[in-house]
């Protein structure tokens, strides 16, 4: 991932402005270490941090159209460039980099192109003859993106903010799926697909639509000139991800250039059960397999430095991002620079255990629609973040324009739970990858039952967090939380030491309005408490609150463990640690 960050109409084309600029860039140089880039025309000035995948030799920004009258800065990646060039006849190129068709569609189409752009992708584009100005972001916000104002009249663009918050009077979360136009002075939602209203679809459930249309995903996802690999835990995202990947590399460009043997990587506490799930699903696939061993104090001694380069005090997101943050830095050390994910299905199939208790089909699906919404504000928020700031990029098949297109017309029927016809959650998508003759997974990997990442990296790291928390936050302290943190008042002392630490870095008002809350169980949206009394009781976001699904659930009524069931399970996302005790970080490839 790159950062961009752009400075708009400030009234000021002076030397100091640019320099200002130069060092408010300098902030996002973790997200793009390969090249930094400026451009000013008059008082518009555009950045670029690179990272370079797709064509690193000369695919260095600003990029140009033809006699530079179109400027652009683009965070992302466009995996249908090559069919828009040729789309584009008559316009010349000059980098082989697939942000380069941006300033010719515009060109070609003015400000209705976006939609034509199939990717991850967050952008800037000047048009230097009348001094307008262009700002969009990707259709679910897989790329992070800042809009703030200054008093001068101008307006700052940034990946992160970090890049702006000293420089705005007001600042804001850029809405992802929308632009932002000087022409009309305002945002305009460009993604508009029937889902997005929630509206019921009622198109059969197709498990051969369903799995081609994912492995179509994967596929464009192959796209890189640098070496790659794919984050497995052993959970069923990950594991399909990495199964795809593996299937369809043989014969590629990306096999030609680094070799057909894909790499995974995975993160855990030595002997937990999670490395051997990955471990088991490396061998089947046949991957060149890399574990990374760290213990819960290595994720502690963390923390702040998660909430600096994440930039939420989100309870969950933390809990995630930090082992992700960890994995992150090993994977960069070894050359790689991308990694394919398996974030967003639990969004579109209903994978939470809280959906469990969806009393039908219609809550159901405008449920799904509600967390597909909120992603760039959680998981893809984690994901971009947590490997950006080590300059590594994180690409998602989940969150495919078409596939979800695909799997958000499936009829909400076929996604819900239904245990008396041993339909667990993301049943459907379990089905479509049941193949009998060529199998993708095994049977035990392919139906194991959901885990939260932030619970599946073993029980014991939230309860050693919490602890941490308990140490540096007083009941006294607690007492005081709805005063001094009146927006999102922290309930837990866990949330009270994330807030602390998060102010400390980022104090304006602006910044703590870009965090979302409200009441959740097991990553519920608020709405979906409704669906069982119990939960109003037990407002956590860890799987454990789904009480009456989760296998080692809390108790009622109780922060405790059940004792019926104590196996640690697996989560779907990312590699992950599984228990309080360990030695030294050890790595083995």
């Amino acid at each position: 991932m790159c950062g961009i960050l752009a400075l708009l109409g400030c009234s000021d084309d002076s030397q100091a402005k640019r320099f200002r600029v130069l060092e408010l860039s300098r902030r996002l140089k973790h997200r793009g270490p390969d090249w930094s880039g400026l451009y000013q025309h008059g008082d518009n000035y555009l950045s670029h941090q690179r990272l370079a995948v797709i064509d690193p030799a000369s695919g260095d920004q600003p990029l140009y159209n033809e006699d530079e009258t179109v400027v652009v800065t683009v965070n992302g990646e466009i995996y249908n460039h090559m069919e828009l060039r040729e789309k584009l006849m008559g316009h010349k190129f000059k980098t082989g980099s697939d942000c380069d068709v941006i300033a010719h569609l515009y060109e070609e189409h003015g400000e209705n192109f976006v939609d034509m752009l199939d990717g991850m992708f967050s952008f800037v584009l000047l048009g230097t003859r009348d001094n307008s100005y262009l700002v969009a972001r990707d259709a679910i916000g897989i790329t992070s993106l800042y809009i703030g104002w200054g008093l001068d009249g101008s307006v700052l663009i940034s990946s992160g903010l970090k890049g702006l918050n000293d420089d705005c009077e007001h600042f804001e979360v850029f809405l992802a799926g929308h632009l932002y136009s000087s022409k009309i002075r305002g945002f305009r939602r460009w993604y508009n697909l029937p889902w997005f209203s929630e509206s019921i679809p009622s198109t059969p459930y197709d498990p051969l639509v369903l799995r081609c249309a994912f492995e179509n995903a994967v596929i464009k996802r192959l796209m890189t000139d640098v070496p790659f690999g794919v984050l497995l835990s052993g959970g069923l995202d990950s594991s399909l991800v990495a199964s795809v990947t593996a299937r369809h590399l043989a014969g590629s460009k990306a096999a030609k250039q680094w070799g057909a043997q894909l790499h995974s990587f995975c993160v855990g506490l030595e002997g937990s059960p999670d490395l051997k799930a990955a471990r088991e699903v490396a061998d089947y696939l046949g991957t060149l397999h890399h574990e990374f061993h760290f213990t819960v104090q290595d994720g502690i001694d963390a923390i702040e430095d998660v909430i600096y380069h994440i930039e939420t005090y989100d309870v969950t997101t933390i809990r995630a991002s930090t082992p992700m943050f960890l994995m992150s830095r090993k994977i960069k050390s070894l050359g790689v620079k991308m990694v394919i994910s398996g974030e967003g299905s639990d969004e579109i199939f209903g994978g939470y255990l809280y959906f469990h208790k969806a009393p039908n089909k219609e809550e159901f699906h405008q449920e799904t629609c509600r967390k597909i919404k909120a992603l760039h504000q959680y998981d893809c928020l984690r994901a971009n973040k947590s490997t950006s700031a080590w300059g590594l990029e994180a690409r998602v098949p989940f969150l495919d324009k078409e596939f979800i297109n695909v799997a958000m017309s499936i009829d909400p029927e076929a996604k819900m739970i239904n245990m008396d016809q041993k339909r667990i959650e993301k049943w459907i998508l379990r089905r479509a990858f049941d193949d009998e003759e060529k199998p993708y997974l095994p049977k035990h990997i392919l139906y194991r039952q959901k885990e939260q990442f932030s619970d599946g990296v073993g029980y014991s790291w939230i309860d050693g967090l919490k602890s941490h928390a308990e140490q540096h936050v007083t009941n006294k302290m607690m007492l005081n939380a709805e005063r001094i943190f009146p927006h999102n008042t922290p309930v837990t002392k866990e949330a009270y030491y994330y807030r602390m630490i998060f102010e400390r870095f980022f104090p304006q008002n602006s910044a703590k309005l870009t965090v979302p809350g409200g009441a959740s169980v097991a990553c519920s949206t608020a709405k979906a408490i409704e669906w069982d009394a119990s939960w109003s009781n037990n407002l956590d976001p860890s799987g454990r609150a789904a009480l009456g699904v989760h296998n080692a659930a809390y108790k009622k009524n109780s922060g405790s463990i059940s004792s019926a069931n104590l196996a640690p399970s697996i989560a779907d996302n990312v590699p992950r640690m599984m228990d309080i005790t360990g030695p030294e970080l050890v790595i083995r490839s």
